[in-house]
C-alpha cells in the first residue's frame, strides 16, 4: 500500500529534531504586531492601580470578601 503524502511527521528523525529546534528557537514570530502589544500592557498596567485609587475602602472590602466566598465555595 502507498504511503500517504499528507502526513505531517517526517519518517526521518533528524529531519523531526530539526523542525523541533527550528519551531523551539523562533523569536518573535507570532503574529503580532509588537507595538500594539506595548501600547496594550501599558495600559493594563496603569489601569489596575488607577481603578484601585478610585475605590473607597468599603469597596474595596465588598469586592474582597466577595472574592473570598467565591473562592471558599469552590473549595468544598
Amino acid at each position: 500500500m502507498p504511503k500517504r503524502s499528507s502526513k505531517k511527521n517526517p519518517q526521518d528523525v533528524n529531519v523531526l529534531a530539526a523542525g523541533i529546534v527550528e519551531e523551539a528557537t523562533r523569536e518573535g514570530e507570532s503574529g503580532k504586531n509588537p507595538h500594539a502589544v506595548a501600547l496594550g500592557r501599558l495600559g493594563g498596567k496603569k489601569g489596575g492601580p488607577a481603578r484601585a485609587k478610585k475605590l473607597t475602602p468599603e469597596q474595596r472590602r465588598e469586592i474582597a470578601q466577595r472574592a473570598a466566598r467565591v473562592r471558599w465555595s469552590k473549595k468544598s
